[in-house]
């Protein structure tokens, strides 16, 4: 796929048909069965660690198997900043009393098998890997960020300057010919999917 194609290929990817988010509400505002702020919030951390943590067993994963190519330093990069990530909503579940996710032995086993399973397929399909995780982290720390306000600018701060890292992730992915990997689409509708799923979990559980 050539670059003037791409641009598009991504615009389409955030600009599927979703309700708005709705803001964190309190008092009146709030309808019946909403969270309150604060389960919101624990919501928020409790998900961004449980991604964090996925996406470094991801890195783990491809360095097992492309550790010794020329995609090494690449991923390291990656890697290093997703340990940044991770280790920054690790203080915040403990500074704010935030409960893990009880399901993060289970993304430690498949975070890892998702990474090395397609490093095994090859490099295109690890950076293909790439691109899918992070175009949905984009779009889920994009509808975080629009809900925190003025009350929560640290963590905004914090989750825009994540997610521009994330977008940066997903570009290298691009540049890597992600795109080129075999069933390219298909691996990348299956792993989008996934990594929905694993947020909508993480948040709850």
């Amino acid at each position: 796929m050539s670059d003037a194609d791409r641009p598009s290929d991504v615009a389409a990817e955030g600009s599927e048909d979703r309700a708005p988010p709705r803001p964190l509400r309190t008092g009146e505002g709030r309808n019946p069965g909403d969270p309150t702020p604060r389960e919101m919030l624990a919501r928020f951390i409790r998900v961004n660690h449980a991604g964090e943590y996925g996406a470094a067993r991801i890195y783990a994963g491809q360095l097992a198997v492309l550790g010794h190519t020329d995609k090494r330093e690449l991923l390291e990069h990656m890697a290093e900043q997703e340990r940044v990530h991770l280790e920054t909503f690790a203080a915040m579940i403990a500074d704010r009393g935030v409960r893990p996710t009880v399901l993060q032995p289970l993304w430690h086993v498949a975070g890892f098998a998702l990474g090395a399973a397609t490093a095994l397929m090859g490099s295109r399909a690890a950076m293909a890997c790439t691109v899918a995780v992070e175009t949905v982290i984009d779009e889920h720390y994009r509808r975080q960020a629009e809900q925190l306000g003025e009350d929560e600018a640290p963590l905004r701060t914090t989750i825009e300057r994540f997610r521009a890292e994330e977008v940066e992730h997903r570009d290298i992915g691009l540049a890597h010919e992600a795109e080129l990997a075999p069933g390219y689409r298909l691996l990348s509708g299956a792993i989008k999917a996934g990594s929905r799923a694993a947020i909508w979990l993480s948040e709850r559980f």
